[in-house]
């Protein structure tokens, strides 16, 4: 029998590891710096975990090999490495498939797992809410549906040469995991409809307070937290760690001009967010999608600031919400020595603040800016809408703050302040614009 089939699989618990090697691919040799910036973020990632990174590795890769993902040879370099510096885990930058999980462990005699894999038990970790917990399961679990099989081929040779009775028993028991599985995602579903049915509750009496809602979204560690902090002395959880904050945090505020807003913190964007994750994360991402206003933060000193920028609307344009309202902040400023970066900023997005959140500096601009934007949020209008439209009246009470409601003849006469998004389906009705909200 050859040695890479000697490896028994067997379950284990990523918590019990201790010692973590990072390895990701590169096509060409002008890609290295940025492959190690990527497994610089890998390796933060397996620390805010709480493993201890005893190597980054940049591998040359031309072609994706279907059983391994790297070449034989590359990863037989990788194994003698991960043997030398014992290494508990071997964690892929790529996301691999369960049958490459399956063989790299079997050559590499010790658990090997992705990225995905990673920032799932990050995210399980650090959930404190009853939602953020169960999407975090949902999440693991469809994750693990196709990796079961891992768990069970134990089984198949603990009686070699024995008969295929415990194999059989295997196969069995892998069955019957996939059936509680598929069980308990079904259970999982059901419960999160009634978390967003509370939610989307709350969310319309949010909506009909004419309150603003401005969400706080960026790359993860950018200073989000740090930024409510500053604005609202909310004393949410500040750490230089990844994923800092998972469960969103929402703070009243008042503006320079007396006007009331609501400050959301989000969970942080992340380059190549697994789809499990967009998927799963989506009714804890969608404040985005539902708030009035984006501040999309930017560590402007971060090297790959720029990468971070558009990997966040990459998650935007996922969720919908490409087309919002955005200020861009770029944070950090005090301890910026290029100041160029934001001339850059500003010639290809449109509202652009420098700020430091930690200093102060920039923050008076950034509030002048956000009293501009909620100028053009919110319109005061009176519709005259027939009955036989009852529907967009509805409509209008859901998403907007009504004034005062009458009816004359087969009318409904209506003075409502709605939101910029719907000026276009009450255009016709429009008897009168009266005016902006600014106050």
């Amino acid at each position: 029998m050859k040695e890479d089939k000697l490896y028994e699989d067997v379950k284990y618990e990523i918590s019990d590891l201790k010692t973590a090697m990072v390895a990701g691919g590169y096509d060409r040799t002008k890609d290295i710096p940025l492959c190690k910036e990527h497994l610089d973020e890998l390796a933060a990632l397996a620390t805010t975990y709480g493993f201890e990174v005893v190597d980054k590795v940049p591998c040359s890769i031309r072609t994706i090999d279907a059983a391994l993902y790297f070449g034989k040879g590359k990863i037989e370099e990788l194994r003698q490495k991960a043997e030398e510096l014992k290494a508990d885990v071997v964690i892929f930058d790529e996301e691999i498939s369960p049958n490459q999980q399956r063989n790299l462990e079997r050559i590499f005699k010790r658990p090997v797992i992705d990225r995905t894999e990673l920032i799932l038990e990050i995210f399980s970790q650090r959930a404190k809410t009853k939602e953020a917990m169960l999407q975090i399961e949902l999440a693991k679990s469809r994750y693990q549906l196709p990796r079961l099989k891992r768990l069970w081929t134990h089984l198949s040779r603990q009686t070699a040469g024995g008969g295929g009775a415990t194999k059989g028993a295997g196969e069995r028991q892998i069955e019957i995991d996939r059936r509680l599985v598929r069980k308990r995602i079904s259970f999982l579903n059901k419960e999160i409809k009634e978390v967003r049915h509370q939610r989307e509750t709350q969310r319309r009496a949010r909506i009909r307070s004419g309150i603003p809602t401005f969400a706080i979204i960026g790359y993860t560690n950018v200073g989000k937290s740090t930024l409510l902090n500053a604005l609202t002395e909310a004393k949410v959880l500040v750490e230089d760690k990844l994923f800092a904050t998972l469960d969103t945090t929402t703070r009243k505020f008042t503006l320079p001009n007396h006007q009331e807003i609501l400050l959301i913190d989000t969970v942080g964007f992340i380059r190549k967010i697994p789809h499990t994750l967009v998927a799963a994360f989506k009714s804890t991402l969608e404040e985005a999608v539902y708030t009035d206003i984006l501040l999309h933060l930017v560590d402007i000193n971060h090297p790959l600031a720029e990468e971070h920028s558009e990997a966040t609307y990459e998650v935007l344009k996922e969720l919908s919400s490409k087309e919002k309202p955005i200020i861009t902040v770029l944070n950090k400023v005090d301890r910026l020595e290029n100041k160029t970066l934001i001339a850059r900023y500003k010639l290809k997005y449109p509202r652009v603040v420098p700020i430091s959140a930690l200093t102060g500096e920039g923050i008076d601009e950034l509030l002048k800016t956000m009293v501009e934007i909620i100028k053009n949020l919110r319109k005061i209008v009176k519709l005259r809408i027939p009955q036989k439209k009852y529907a967009l009246v509805s409509a209008l009470m859901e998403e907007g703050r009504v004034i005062e409601q009458d009816y004359e003849g087969n009318d409904v006469l209506i003075e409502v302040e709605i939101p910029s998004h719907l000026e276009h389906k009450v255009k016709e009705y429009i008897e009168d614009d009266i005016s902006c909200t600014n106050s």
